[in-house]
């Protein structure tokens, strides 16, 4: 862990009620100023559900654009099949244009993003950063509204897109400044990136870029574990893990306590779970001060079950020689080591659960008469530390200003779809069953070729979406009841940042 602070410390520091008030006494004040007036909501008297589940096809005339006079773009094209040729590349753009407008849940985003049903500055001063289809990379976009960040992927049809900080003006006026340090980031959700690149030293099913559901349960032990700590020793309520589209998986954590924290307070989160340090020629990477903390204790308590089966049984990680001179470096004890090494050069085909087996039983059987039983204890505990604890990119956690892709973009590599993980059925979380955006496209079509009649005007005014009509269906939904979670945590906080100024008198 870090030797300037205890775990104890970091935890204490962020637990407490310390939120941090705005950056503008009137959030709707730069947008207003842009020039087109904007149209108050009385979210007192609106239903909540009501505002946030809207259609995508309805215009955004409740967020009308900042500009004085947008020009008029139709928000939904009368949607057509569209007829994608059998070695159609999942990045192809006619395909990227199809996805975008006819599957991509842009007021979801908006209102996840926005932290509010009505437009604020949580929105119109956030960075997104296309792109574009010849590899151009576009930054510092920004929208005020739902509708003109649609038009205007529509327009640019990027391959991708991501996700950066709130700044303290709007992102596309930096260089009107007269003083650069008044454009700085304000704001972000506290994220966290996990890639199974990072575990190619001890997964021996699939190395790279490719995966498979045996290396895909590092994913899952990751995410069981940040998710509880997240949880339980900091207090955040608002996590978000979303799919990576192929080899990972990263958390957005909402709540305002974690969007409005400093650089410095990242870091100490990130070093808070950072446990394995040292790059693949390092020697032992896991060196954590007895007693262990609550929070390791209740790690390891998690991973030993995955450590018997998904670790030993499945990628079985000492099978040959050259690893199991690893395994044995962990171990304290040389006259141990020299008894199994002996027998397992004896049983060249012996398997990683029965040399693990072995420790314990040549231990027992008296292999060496300066063996320290805690030390071993100890070092079996490192030794599963190593092979099953999360291994975080930390350098995306502890700034502000990093980007980070964005949830329901396309992987163009795989074409999946970046979808949101439920933690409650992650053991039933399947990477290579995420339909790809070929595969929506022609559940659209096979839906429509199966549900054509005459409309009456009620059941056109409940018309479904196009993502309703597919195998997205349950991640949008999933997003859309994480969202509505977050903003009625928010008008929370806003009822009782009034009662305080109320009390003020």
């Amino acid at each position: 862990m870090q030797e300037d602070h205890t775990i104890h410390d970091v935890t204490s520091a962020f637990m407490g009620d310390d939120r941090l008030e705005s950056q503008s006494d009137d959030p709707m004040e730069d947008i207003n100023s842009a020039g087109g007036p904007v149209k108050a909501i009385d979210e007192a008297n609106v239903k909540l559900e009501d505002l946030l589940f809207q259609t995508d096809d309805e215009d955004d005339e409740e967020f009308p654009s900042s500009s004085a006079t947008p020009p008029k773009v139709d928000s939904s094209p009368p949607a057509k099949s569209i007829q994608l040729a059998p070695a159609a590349r999942y990045s192809d753009p006619e395909i990227m244009q199809a996805f975008y407008q006819r599957l991509f849940p842009f007021r979801y985003l908006f209102q996840w993003l926005n932290h509010s049903v009505k437009p604020s500055n949580d929105f119109a001063h956030r960075e997104f950063a296309f792109t574009l289809q010849n590899d151009a990379y576009l930054r510092y976009q920004s929208f005020p509204t739902a509708d003109l960040l649609r038009k205007d992927i529509l327009r640019l049809n990027p391959s991708r897109f991501e996700i950066g900080p709130v700044y303290s003006t709007n992102p596309r006026d930096r260089k009107t400044l007269r003083k650069a340090s008044a454009f700085r980031p304000v704001a972000k959700e506290l994220v966290f990136d996990i890639d199974l690149t990072d575990y190619d030293e001890i997964r021996t099913c699939c190395v790279k870029t490719n995966i498979c559901h045996k290396c895909w349960q590092f994913i899952t032990m990751a995410i069981k574990v940040v998710d509880v700590a997240l949880r339980d020793d900091f207090g955040f309520e608002h996590i978000m893990w979303v799919y990576s589209g192929r080899r990972g998986a990263h958390a957005w954590i909402s709540d305002r306590r974690a969007r409005e924290m400093d650089d410095a307070r990242r870091k100490a989160i990130a070093g808070y779970l950072e446990i394995i340090k040292g790059g693949s020629q390092s020697g032992k990477k896991v060196n954590v001060k007895r007693p262990l903390h609550p929070h390791i204790v209740r790690s390891l308590d998690t991973l030993k079950e995955h450590f018997q089966s998904d670790i030993l049984e499945n990628q079985d990680p000492w099978a040959s020689s050259e690893k199991t001179e690893r395994l044995l470096q962990l171990l304290p004890d040389k006259a141990l080591n020299d008894s199994l090494r002996k027998k397992w050069d004896s049983a060249p085909g012996r398997n990683s659960a029965s040399k693990w087996a072995d420790i314990d039983a040549l231990a027992k059987a008296g292999a060496s008469r300066t063996l320290d039983g805690k030390m071993l204890l100890e070092a079996k505990q490192d030794i599963v530390l190593e092979y099953t604890y999360p291994r975080l990119d930390v350098e995306v956690s502890k700034k502000l200003n990093h980007l980070l892709k964005s949830p329901f973009v396309v992987h163009p590599g795989t074409g999946r779809v970046c979808v949101p993980i439920d933690p409650k059925k992650l053991d039933r979380f399947d990477p290579l069953g995420i339909p790809t955006v070929t595969e929506l496209l022609r559940e659209i079509d096979s839906w429509d070729a199966t549900h054509v009649k005459e409309e009456t005007a009620e059941e056109e005014s409940k018309k479904l979406q196009d993502w309703e009509k597919t195998s997205l269906r349950p991640y949008v939904e999933f997003f859309k009841t994480h969202i509505a979670n977050l903003l009625r945590s928010e008008r929370g906080l806003k009822r009782e940042r009034d009662d305080g100024d109320a009390m003020e008198f």
